[in-house]
Parts: structure tokens; sequence; C-alpha cells
């Protein structure tokens, strides 16, 4: 089996990788730090094969094609690259960086792999989306934004597929907080660790998965949180 993960240098990709080949899985991973990439590589030279991608620019599709040929073909396409910030003062740099790699960046990255996977005959798409997709969070608009266009546009994917008669699967992987780079500043309530978080991923991807909620603490959250009425919700004071 053949996968390929995007955002592989650090956190939820990195750990996702190191599984996938313990399970002897080939993989191309990517990311935009050259070097992380090579130190994970050497871990298990036989099965990584790597390149420098960055979801931003406009070559990465082309750079994705390239890779999956240097492969030898794709089962599994794993995006877990994006951005966040905490943007109380809604600074608009921050507001459009977020969309260029949470929606651009996303988009071209998917839609390569869809229209892979269906020229191919069918495989598998997984994505790290976020349970800030439930709710628009008053501290982070963008990222709420993007995280909730990523579960709509998987969602309509899911439709097209079948509409196309397409054997292509889709898991929508919807975590809390993970101790990664992206949260290095700040404190957060239910903090997990990111090999924990893999590894539950792991067996979604195995069982293909349609949605996964990381962990139970946040399925009964983001159970509540879909109670809250709109009038209440913009009430609530959330700080982190």
């Amino acid at each position: 089996m053949k996968a390929i993960i995007i955002g592989a240098t650090s956190g939820i990709g990195q750990e996702v990788a190191k599984l996938l080949v313990q399970q002897g899985w080939h993989i191309g991973i990517a990311g935009r730090r050259t070097e992380a990439l090579e130190n994970l590589q050497s871990c298990a030279p036989s099965h990584i094969v790597i390149q420098r991608i960055d979801i931003t620019e406009a070559s990465s599709a082309a750079q994705l094609r390239q890779m999956i040929e240097k492969l030898g073909g794709m089962d599994l396409f794993f995006l877990s690259s994006g951005v966040g910030f905490q943007n109380r003062h809604l600074n608009p740099d921050m507001e459009l960086e977020t969309a260029r790699t949470n929606v651009e960046g996303f988009t071209r990255m998917i839609t390569t792999a869809f229209n892979y996977f269906k020229e191919k005959g069918g495989g598998h798409i997984a994505i790290i989306s976020s349970i800030a997709g439930t709710k628009g969070l008053g501290i982070a608009p963008a990222y709420s934004a993007t995280k909730r266009f990523q579960n709509t546009y998987i969602d309509a994917l899911a439709q097209l597929s079948r509409m196309q008669c397409l054997n292509v699967h889709f898991t929508d992987i919807r975590p809390g907080f993970v101790a990664t780079d992206l949260l290095k500043n700040g404190k957060y309530p239910m903090l997990m660790q990111a090999d924990q978080v893999a590894r539950q991923i792991v067996r979604a991807l195995n069982k293909k998965k349609r949605v996964l909620v990381i962990d139970a603490r946040y399925r009964v959250l983001v159970f509540f949180w879909l109670m809250i009425p709109r009038w209440l919700w913009e009430r609530l004071p959330i700080k982190n």
C-alpha cells in the first residue's frame, strides 16, 4: 500500500507517517522543511520518498503529481498541512494567510488527489480539519471558517464521488487541541499528545471511517456545542 502525507515535517502528520511505515506502507512525505523530511526518511529510507511542497504555491499541484509518480502510485492521500491563529484584533494579513493555506492550498491538493483517484479507479482521501469548524470561535475567525469550509468541501466531494460512481473514500478527522507547533503559544484545555492522536487516526484510516472526532471528551463537547442556539453562543466568553 502507498500513501502520500502532506504536512509530515512535524506534529500529527509526522506521527501518522511513522505508524504507517511500521504497518508496512510505502509513503511519500512532503512539507516545506526539507531537513525535517530528510530526518524522517533516514528512519526507513527503503519505505519513504520525500519532496518539498508548499501548498500555497501554484506549482504544488504539479509537484504532488510528480511525487505520486516517484512513489509509483497512491492509495491514500493524507492532508495534515494547515495553519491557524488566535486573532482577536482581526489582523487582515493573518486572516488571509490562514485562508491561503486552509482554503486555497487545501483545495489545490484535494482536487489533485481526487482527480488522480478518479483516473486510477479509486482511493482514499483523509484530511485533518478541526472541531473548530463546528462553531465560529470569536478568537479565531478565519481558522474556524476555513475548517468549516474543509468539512463542507469533503461532504460535497463524497456526494460527487457517489454521483459519479467512483470508489473514493473520505475521512474527515476533527481533533481538539493537540500539542503541536500550531499551539505553541498559549494555554489550552484538554491538550492531547500528537502520538496518541496519530494512533486513533491510523485506526480510523484502516477502517475507512467517514468522520472522526478526537477524543471522547471532544465528542461530548461537540455534541453540546451543536445544541447551543446562536443567540447564546454569541454571548459566551470563550477565551482559548
